[in-house]
């Protein structure tokens, strides 16, 4: 039973070029929370996986909605903005809050983490001037 399930496991998936295996047919759909500068990114994308550098998520294939809309959302364009031109994003492992395989893409948007329950995994702070 597990052998078949394996088997068939396989066959779904194909080899990615950078590290491990990668969905191909089917173009899964994934929501990504993660934290950055303070703030909580929410956005979607085709392909994420763990990364050769280590403790790294590499993210690629950033699903934004159709610029041909009549109303644009200013969070999704200011998103839109900053990963325009952006081929692989390598977020590092405790910066992500929740990842999540989805039916359809929403609204990438981002939120402001004050006064939130989630909190980043606590890193040491520089000292000034050296050691």
């Amino acid at each position: 039973m597990r052998a078949a399930r394996l088997q068939a496991d396989l066959e779904r998936l194909a080899p990615c070029p950078y590290n491990g295996v990668m969905a191909d047919s089917d173009r899964n759909i994934y929501r990504i929370h993660f934290h950055n500068a303070g703030q909580i990114y929410e956005v979607y994308a085709h392909s994420i996986y763990q990364s050769d550098l280590y403790g790294f998520v590499e993210i690629e294939d950033y699903i934004f909605g159709e610029k041909a809309k009549m109303v644009i959302d200013p969070a999704e364009d200011k998103l839109r903005n900053e990963f325009s031109g952006v081929q692989r994003s390598f977020i590092p492992m405790h910066a992500i809050v929740r990842i999540d395989e989805v039916e359809k893409e929403g609204t990438a948007k981002i939120t402001d983490s004050a006064g939130q329950n989630v909190m980043p995994f606590p890193m040491p702070v520089p000292k000034k001037g050296g050691p």
